[in-house]
């Protein structure tokens, strides 16, 4: 559900807005669809270069890989559902961010301040190639503007704004799956390993002696007459 939900919306938003096209959310500012694209990771991080870029999208097939294999593991062994419902987050937040980079550049024409809407499927072919599509970015909210007061060192001045990040539900779904596991699932990795016990060779060699003297002794018994 949550993969379908993040295709759907970037569909939407790539087909619906210019690039840096914004709406205002129950006319409110502080809540915006604000449509950007980035080249890297979550949250508008990016990486430098093409091989930045190729490297971050081998990254996420790895990491998604090793996702699915864990998530098998944790099936398997019955793990508590709250576990299993934050790995799937993370696994649905990191294929919807991959579609993107995989299979945006091939499907869409650019999206930029001047080319308008961008068209799904174009005659001339996508703007970029496999794995070096951009991640389409839409939920923005500028909760608190303002500026830092003069008298805060190197800052002082300086406009500011809580929350400036560009996301995605890919994001959120990661960063959702990411804190549940850390407040509510820590109990699940902690392990308590049996203690070890050690035996010294003359302490086996004692018991081995004396396990062959009860052997010996019981024969004994057994081979005496009935009286």
């Amino acid at each position: 559900m949550v993969l379908i939900l993040d295709q759907t919306l970037k569909i939407w938003v790539k087909t619906t807005l210019a690039h840096g096209d914004s709406i205002f959310l129950f006319g409110q500012e502080w809540a915006q669809i604000h449509f950007v694209e980035n080249n890297g990771m979550a949250f508008g991080l990016a990486l430098g270069g093409e091989y930045g870029k190729l490297a971050l999208s081998l990254f996420r097939i790895l990491a998604v890989s090793f996702l699915v294999y864990y998530l098998r593991i944790l099936m398997k062994n019955q793990a508590p559902f709250g576990l299993l419902f934050s790995f799937a987050c993370i696994l649905a937040g990191a294929i919807g961010n991959i579609l993107d980079s995989a299979f945006y550049g091939l499907i869409f024409s650019e999206s930029c301040y001047h080319c308008g809407i961008a068209e799904l499927f174009p005659e001339a072919g996508g703007y970029a190639g496999f794995l070096h599509g951009r991640v389409v970015d839409m939920l923005y909210f500028p909760v608190l503007k303002g500026n830092y007061p003069d008298w805060l060192p190197f800052l002082g001045g300086d406009s500011f704004t809580f929350f400036s990040p560009v996301f995605n539900l890919a994001d959120t779904a990661i960063t959702v799956g990411v804190f549940y596991i850390l407040i509510f699932q820590r109990s699940f990795f902690s392990t308590h390993p049996p203690a070890e016990t050690t035996t010294t060779p003359v302490e086996t060699v004692a018991t081995v002696v004396a396990e062959s003297n009860a052997d010996a002794e019981e024969q004994v018994e057994q081979q005496r007459p009935v009286s």
